[in-house]
């Protein structure tokens, strides 16, 4: 079973738009590169055609990958949620015991952001954070052993 992939609605949108850009536009465009590699002669010495293929094959598997995100997508309500931390969030925290404080937007990588790391609601911080409202504690089991972190604010 695909897992559900939790995006904001411009994130579906801009996926959606990409998707359907490759599938048209960027098959027609690297099936000419090909053929003109083609055209150079003998294939086995042509790195024009080698190169054409591999950018081909990348495509093919970014194709499929947004294929099945999409399928799988749930269009995230970003007015609901109210004050407490839900995906799509990007929440300031602060880990006990140091001053900094870390933003990280908590959703999908495709949702990225500049200058905001982002974070995965099914990760052990993702999972602690949700549902908390600022000025809470939350704890979650790190590699390095138990953290804590103080949700600063909620975006």
């Amino acid at each position: 079973m695909a897992q559900v992939q939790k995006l904001s609605q411009a994130a579906f949108d801009r996926l959606q738009d990409e998707f359907t850009l490759l599938t048209t536009t960027g098959r027609i465009d690297i099936a000419r590169k090909i053929e003109t590699a083609r055209e150079l002669g003998d294939l086995s010495e042509n790195g024009d055609y080698h190169a054409a293929k591999e950018e081909q094959g990348k495509m093919e598997g970014r194709i499929a990958h947004l294929s099945s995100m999409l399928e799988d997508a749930e269009i995230v309500d970003e007015s609901a949620g109210g004050d407490s931390v839900r995906a799509g969030s990007i929440v300031s925290i602060q880990y006990i015991g140091d001053d900094e404080i870390e933003k990280y937007l908590l959703g999908s990588i495709e949702e990225r952001i500049e200058n905001t790391e982002v974070v995965s609601p099914s990760s052990p911080l993702g999972e602690a954070l949700l549902g908390n409202k600022v000025d809470e504690i939350v704890e979650y089991d790190a590699p390095g052993g138990l953290l804590k972190v103080k949700i600063v604010a909620i975006e």
